[in-house]
């Protein structure tokens, strides 16, 4: 139980670096959070430090890609209505 409460703990501070640009709020974040660290585990492997079973740069790096992808996305989503 406290290794999956640190997990989510983690896995928002990752979503909240690597998304700072995009105001996703918490739960937005842990979600990022997670999904980033997958894509950055399949791009860049498990270099650097690790925490509660992240690697911590190719996490925050994955979840800045997520995130710009995700921007991407809704801008033009957001563009294309108005």
């Amino acid at each position: 139980m406290l290794g999956f409460l640190v997990s989510l703990i983690v896995a928002i501070v990752i979503g909240l670096i690597g998304g700072a640009i995009g105001g996703y709020g918490a739960p937005g974040s842990m979600v990022i959070g997670f999904i980033g660290a997958w894509i950055g585990h399949g791009l860049f492997g498990t270099w650097g430090p690790d925490i509660a079973g992240f690697a911590i740069f190719p996490a925050i790096i994955g979840a800045a890609i997520l995130v710009f992808i995700l921007n991407l996305i809704f801008r033009g989503r957001m563009g294309s209505q108005a």
